[in-house]
């Protein structure tokens, strides 16, 4: 099978192309005119199996690719992952349209581009966030939950829309609607554990918000099943089965960090230090998600409790 991926280079991405090529499949890494030379072609990255092909989602045509040894033809998936960090920076206005473009805009293009192939991919996946529900206190929240209100609410219901026009094109469309996703070298995990490793880590505001969180290697599992599964579609909650309260999230890190969780953070400091729009749908937001249609057909979770999934997330290599 060869797979076109977006964000290719990000954590998900990153893992994401590992796996695939070690099954065997080919990988064509949709990249940044920047970022390739368009005088060599696409680029081999270490692996015969890794393409990079030049696009630019900015294109007043949607998008286009600069393909013109026709690497991406015969492509059967596409996963799109491409989005801005959204914890990076304050955020300003100007921030705020970058987040909302890079994955609306972004999405709006590549499907416009792929209507344009002669033959079309069977099936595009394409990132979203557990950000669309907003915050719901103890409501348990599955894929059929109505959508918050918030910023990132609207973010990820819009990037969800020009996702589900790829259905139009007769392409099967799966929503993955990514949890905080636990992972040594990336991600939020790796900002969660400053503080503990300065032995000053506690818990964030009241620690009664749910955190749904979903290890790395469970991801690309989810992406996988997405990927070959034929009656897989639609919105899809990559979480783990056991969503936890922030207050017990901060114990089970302190305990596989080995280090005292005692200085809580009072909302009213994350507040002050990231803005309080940043702080409370980051920080104090609760979202108690469930993955109720994975829970449906039976997949396999390598790690769907938190004690011993933060044991193997952490674990030397």
């Amino acid at each position: 099978m060869k797979v076109l991926i977006t964000g290719a280079t990000g954590l998900v991405g990153t893992a994401l192309t590992k796996a695939l090529v070690a099954d065997g499949q080919t990988v064509c890494r949709l990249m940044r005119r920047e970022t390739v030379s368009a005088k060599t072609g696409p680029a081999r990255q270490g692996s015969p199996q890794v393409l990079d092909v030049p696009w630019d989602p900015e294109s007043s045509d949607g998008l286009s690719f600069a393909d013109s040894q026709g690497e991406i033809a015969g492509a059967e998936a596409v996963v799109n992952l491409a989005g801005a960090p959204i914890a990076s920076e304050r955020w300003t206005t100007q921030r705020k349209m970058v987040l909302r473009s890079s994955r609306a805009r972004t999405t709006r293009s590549l499907v416009a581009a792929l209507g344009k192939l002669k033959t079309l991919p069977k099936v595009f996946v394409s990132a979203s966030a557990i950000g669309y529900y907003g915050n719901r206190g103890e409501e348990v929240l599955t894929e059929d939950s109505k959508a918050g209100d918030d910023f990132l609410a609207q973010v990820a219901l819009e990037w969800e829309a020009e996702a589900i026009k790829a259905e139009t094109l007769g392409m099967r469309v799966v929503r993955a609607r990514f949890g905080i996703i636990l992972a040594k070298h990336g991600g939020a995990l790796p900002q969660m554990m400053r503080p503990f490793k300065f032995f000053v880590g506690g818990k964030l505001g009241s620690g009664r918000q749910w955190m749904s969180w979903v290890t790395l290697e469970d991801v690309i599992g989810i992406l996988r099943h997405a990927l070959e599964n034929a009656t897989a579609s639609g919105a899809i909650n990559v979480v783990a089965p056991h969503p936890v309260r922030n207050a017990q999230f901060t114990t089970e890190l302190a305990r596989a960090m080995r280090r005292p969780a005692v200085f809580a953070a009072p909302a009213f400091a994350l507040r002050l230090a990231l803005g309080q729009e940043m702080a409370d749908s980051l920080l104090l937001t609760s979202q108690r998600v469930e993955p109720a249609r994975l829970a449906a057909v039976g997949f396999p979770f390598c790690h769907p409790d938190l004690p011993s999934a933060l044991i193997h997330v952490l674990s030397p290599p």
